[in-house]
């Protein structure tokens, strides 16, 4: 036999498989075939077993209760009573509630007034602790312990601070000749009680958001200031035209981040306040907290949270859709 012929019979036996007890021979390109799908099929199985116990977790405590809490928001229940059908009842009664109506409009308010004083305050202690000043990291600690500290000690401690009859904040106004009978409730006073909570909110998350500002001055191209101080420019117009534009996807982030845990304030709200003087300080969450665990109305409450979802949701969708446009 020729070297040729030897090497087309090799060929030929490598692309067929010769079976056995009569069988009919299998080509060996399907079982590379099949062999090679198993083996992504394999592989496919170890890693959903992986995700497999946080997917359930996540199903069970988090993505059901959403889903249920949408389909309790058409029902009438207490929690012990069995479930009716409410259709649009809970919907409708929304424009006839007054809290809800003021929980809304303080939740507009508070995130309005909070988000860009947050953002303003995280973004220059970022600048000011960037800066190679004494005592840099002391600071910067000191700047992100708010957040991180409990938020029943700090909470006690700032409505000491924060007390109309002998609080240091208003000794310091009385010291500065402000007029008793005109010195603010904070808490207590239904028209302080809002920049009260703000104002704790402010102090408590803007620390947090710095760190964040940091990371971001910290990936600025150093040459961009030299060019920058080429051309002659100051430490306003390097800010502006420097800093500013290339911490763009850092603060859209923060916008985002603070708008949606602007919306969903509670925590604060429940400890200084418990949403009074009245409803001067009822937002939505406390709200649904009040129909839910207080008045145990689940299906009312449950049309308030989605209420609350779509806001949220229609809020962050327009904010992704003009970011998408500016860098268009």
């Amino acid at each position: 036999m020729s070297l040729q012929e030897e090497e087309e019979a090799s060929v030929s036996i490598s692309n067929s498989v010769i079976a056995t007890d009569g069988a009919p021979a299998i080509p060996g390109r399907k079982v590379a075939v099949l062999s090679k799908r198993q083996r992504r099929i394999r592989s496919a199985l170890v890693a959903y077993s992986f995700i497999a116990p946080n997917f359930i977790g996540f199903a069970v405590f988090t993505l059901g209760p959403i889903l249920f809490a949408f389909a309790l928001a058409f029902m009438h229940w207490d929690g012990s009573n069995a479930i009716t059908f409410a259709g649009l009842d809970n919907f409708w009664r929304l424009f006839e509630d007054k809290a809800f109506i003021a929980a809304f409009w303080n939740t507009v308010i508070y995130t309005v007034a909070s988000v860009p004083a947050t953002l303003i305050c995280a973004l220059g202690l970022a600048v000011l602790l960037n800066q190679k000043i004494a005592g840099r990291d002391f600071f910067r600690t000191a700047m992100f312990f708010p957040y991180v500290a409990s938020l029943v000690a700090v909470a006690v401690v700032w409505n000491m601070i924060f007390n109309p009859e002998m609080g240091p904040v208003n000794m310091i106004l009385y010291t500065l000749g402000l007029d008793p009978k005109n010195m603010p409730g904070w808490a207590a006073d239904r028209h302080w009680a809002m920049v009260t909570v703000i104002l704790f909110g402010i102090w408590k998350n803007m620390g947090y958001y710095m760190v964040i500002y940091l990371a971001g001055l910290q990936g600025i191209n150093a040459e961009l200031y030299e060019a920058a101080d080429l051309d002659g420019a100051n430490s306003w117009q390097k800010f502006i035209h420097v800093t500013v534009p290339q911490l763009g996807p850092t603060t859209f982030f923060v916008i985002v981040m603070l708008t949606i845990q602007s919306f969903k304030v509670f925590d604060q709200i429940y400890m200084i306040t418990q949403g009074g003087p009245g409803t001067s300080t009822l937002v939505l969450v406390y709200h649904i907290y009040n129909e839910a665990f207080i008045s145990w109305d689940l299906g009312y409450s449950s049309m308030v949270s989605l209420v609350l979802f779509f806001l949220v949701l229609a809020v962050t969708v327009f904010q992704f859709r003009r970011q998408r446009e500016d860098e268009a």
